[in-house]
């Protein structure tokens, strides 16, 4: 049997909308089971590779606990790669240079070249500065032979991009776009959320801080654990719509808020690809958004036409996975056309959520306090409304919440750098909506109900 999961997509949204309306929102919600539909995928056999690069740049040795746990951790991560999984180590500082193999290229996993990479790492010294750039250039050297598998890297940095212009950087990013997958990591509290972050999400991985270098094991472990559970790789989500229509945005929105419109590489008449990366037992909620032209009361539209497509051989079409339809219907009923679904409201709080902290948190960094407060007061009640606990624990770090639901805070004078550097980096990390809600409106304002209450 197949080990390539099974597919599904589920589309939730309010299909009609009033006289004169032209704009449709839909939740596409895409999940991976296991081929028999019973649940989860299994753990993957899938072709894959994995870089792992590590920063040796000066600073790793201030405290010399820094680099002692990265070599600690990229060691976990070796043991943690499946057999035969292709992989090399780099280290970054003002230069890339290869750990192990050191003649360079991929080996495949297995005991002996397990414990010789682990005792390469064994002998790294820290010293020189920090060039990302040049380290995601060998990266991308190294999987340039692996284009057709799962491909997938670590980054861990603990400093700032101070030894090339953001513009090399940015020119690396723009070749290594599409070709693989980064998870970025910050160690400690000296390096750019904002740096990393733009790292991260062209390279369509995630970005987090590990502030205490004792939780790197754990983390570059956890890490190398959902890379191998990877069972499709290059996974687009295919969006077709009218000629008459224009799609406004996709975004993903679940797990974690990433906007991908403007990654749409076009695909045919009237359809483009937004890149998903890699999946494996997983699911996640993208929000689309489609205008189109007023219609009469009565009359239906395909608004979108969204599959999950992954590359078919030289000469092959895509292979489709999931097809779903996004609706339009004008109707004169208000109570039909003013009713909002709850999820596309849930994850339009949540995308708005990110955004605010990201504000607050950078107008406290410039001094306009005023801004920093009202920013952060709003992010609380968003957080409140989205049951989002984690991200409410997180503001509570920094702000001393007075009223949760009016949002009223005020800005705490002693924040440790590490609580705010949390809140920057997780500000994207969303929840699912409530079960029992539902969301209408009245007039000019929303309303949630849920169950037994009035």
């Amino acid at each position: 049997m197949s080990e390539q999961p099974q597919f599904t997509i589920k589309i939730d949204q309010n299909k009609f909308l009033p006289e004169g309306g032209r704009e449709v929102h839909a939740i596409v919600s895409v999940e991976a089971a296991s081929p028999d539909g019973s649940g989860p995928a299994a753990a993957s056999s899938a072709d894959a590779s994995e870089v792992i690069i590590i920063d040796t740049s000066g600073s790793m040795s201030y405290p010399d606990t820094k680099l002692r746990a990265a070599i600690a951790a990229a060691q976990i991560a070796i043991d943690t790669l499946r057999d035969g999984v292709q992989f090399a180590v780099i280290s970054g500082s003002n230069t890339a240079a290869m750990v192990f193999p050191q003649q360079g290229g991929l080996v495949p996993a297995n005991e002996e070249n397990r414990r010789l990479a682990k005792h390469a790492l064994s002998r790294l010294k820290a010293s020189g500065g920090t060039a990302i750039g040049s380290w995601l250039r060998l990266t991308d050297q190294l999987f340039d032979t692996r284009q057709g598998g799962i491909r997938h890297a670590i980054l861990l940095t603990d400093g700032k991009n101070q030894h090339e212009s953001p513009e090399e950087l940015d020119a690396v990013l723009s070749r290594c776009t599409g070709r693989f997958i980064c998870d970025c990591r910050g160690v400690g509290t000296d390096w750019e959320v904002a740096e990393l972050r733009k790292i991260s999400s062209a390279l369509l991985g995630s970005v987090d801080i590990v502030a205490d270098p004792a939780g790197l094991v754990a983390d570059f472990q956890a890490m190398t654990q959902a890379a191998m559970g990877k069972a499709v790789a290059d996974v687009a989500l295919r969006v077709w719509t009218p000629q008459t229509a224009k799609l406004r945005f996709v975004k993903q929105v679940m797990p974690s808020v990433e906007d991908l419109t403007g990654r749409r590489v076009e695909s045919s008449v009237q359809a483009g690809d937004y890149p998903l990366g890699a999946w494996g037992a997983e699911s996640r909620d993208y929000h689309v958004c489609v205008e189109v032209p007023p219609g009469e009361v009565g009359k239906e539209l395909r608004a979108a036409w969204v599959k999950l497509v992954v590359p078919g051989g030289p000469g092959e079409e895509a292979q489709v996975l999931a097809t779903g339809n996004v609706l339009a219907q004008w109707t004169d009923d208000e109570a039909q056309s003013t009713r909002i679904n709850a999820r596309v409201a849930h994850y339009t709080g949540q995308a708005e959520l990110a955004s605010v902290i990201q504000e607050g948190l950078q107008a406290r960094k410039d001094g306009d306090f005023d801004t920093a407060t009202a920013r952060l007061g709003r992010a609380v009640v968003l957080a409140d409304e989205a049951g989002n606990d984690a991200i409410t624990a997180m503001l509570r770090k920094v702000v001393d919440v007075v009223d949760p639901v009016t949002g009223t805070v005020r800005l705490r004078q002693n924040v440790d750098k590490a609580d705010e550097m949390q809140l920057d980096t997780r500000s994207t990390k969303t929840v699912r909506t409530r079960k029992d809600e539902t969301v209408h409106t009245r007039r000019d304002e929303t309303v949630h109900t849920r169950r037994g209450e009035g």
